[in-house]
């Protein structure tokens, strides 16, 4: 039996609990068994006293700090990866079960011809299923909105309790970061069940990519409440165009569990991982992305963060946090 056989049984009970609150992602979390004593001994100390929600979301997370995440997500990105015939098609048909995947909108509905996990996982949409609307800007994928708006000077906002710098996100590239200094920010949140292409919310002239090492936490709502600074401190891929209206950044964030990130003009980004900021510059290359065009891939997805300077654009009113997204549809217009 392959080695890695066993990845599948493992990595699956990884994906069911870090990803517990993935089919409902914004749900509030409910009080396990184990933060029962805090809130008695709390009752005890005082009458008036509940449980703030930072402290229990911190509750929850407190097993990813000890957790091996790199080991499991290597081991997570070799089983993806691998064609184990039956194996690999009944893990996928679990999968599917289990986060209610809408297979109607993939251009291959018939989970039997993926040979892999990562194929099924990275699987095209069928023509005509994500239109594009007309506006400046426009969703790059599917899934839900975790925080858009304004950046306060270089501060942007994660949850109730957490910001973090837009230089820390960018890798600690302080001339790259100050030209966002407040300007707009999206933080949009793919769940197991959405489709895991991201796609070019306008037109872009590619500028630089930037690998940003980091730590693998999971990025589900819960987590994002939980960890301070969550976005900033993960393992990402900062991509920097210039469009019509200036610069902008997609920043590709991984997590626990996610094998690796690729871009359509590179290929895969991780693996390797060599600890290191690495950085990519393509001012003289000429490549020029369309508005909706592809330009990557989570293979085990993840989060993109999005980074718009002072005065350019302005968020529909009906994107706020919480609200489920779909690639194409209208993001914001020009100021």
């Amino acid at each position: 039996m392959s080695p890695i056989v066993p990845s599948v049984f493992a990595c699956g009970i990884c994906l069911r609990s870090l990803h517990a609150v993935s089919a409902r992602p914004y749900a509030r979390p409910r009080f396990k068994l184990a933060t029962r004593p805090f809130i008695e001994i709390a009752r005890y100390n005082a009458l008036t006293f509940s449980l703030e929600p930072d402290l229990s979301d911190r509750l929850a997370v407190w097993p990813q700090y000890v957790m091996p995440k790199r080991a499991l997500t290597v081991l997570a990105g070799r089983m993806a990866g691998a064609s184990l015939g039956t194996l690999t098609h009944w893990f996928i048909n679990r999968f599917v079960a289990r986060y209610e995947v809408d297979m109607s909108q993939a251009a291959e509905a018939d989970t039997s011809t993926y040979a892999s996990f990562n194929e099924f996982f990275t699987r095209p949409l069928r023509k005509g299923a994500r239109p594009l609307a007309n506006a400046a800007f426009v969703s790059p994928v599917d899934g839900a909105i975790s925080q858009c708006g304004a950046i306060e000077r270089d501060q942007i906002f994660q949850a109730k309790g957490h910001h973090y710098s837009s230089r820390a996100l960018l890798g600690g590239d302080a001339p790259l970061a100050a030209l966002f200094d407040n300007g707009q920010f999206a933080t949009l949140y793919l769940s197991p069940r959405d489709y895991h292409r991201i796609h070019m919310p306008c037109d872009g002239h590619l500028l630089r990519m930037i690998y940003v090492p980091g730590d693998l936490f999971s990025v589900n709502p819960t987590t994002a409440r939980g960890v301070p600074g969550l976005f900033a401190r993960n393992e990402r891929v900062v991509c920097v165009f210039e469009g019509a209206q200036g610069p902008f950044v997609l920043t590709l964030v991984g997590a626990t569990i996610v094998g690796s990130m690729q871009t359509m003009w590179h290929g895969l980004v991780n693996p390797p991982r060599p600890g290191v900021v690495q950085e990519w510059r393509y001012e003289t290359h000429n490549i020029q992305l369309q508005q909706g065009q592809e330009m990557g891939r989570f293979l085990l997805g993840s989060t993109v963060v999005m980074l718009f300077p002072q005065g350019v654009m302005q968020f529909n009113p009906d994107w706020t946090p919480t609200r489920p997204i779909q690639m194409g549809e209208a993001m914001g217009r020009l100021i």
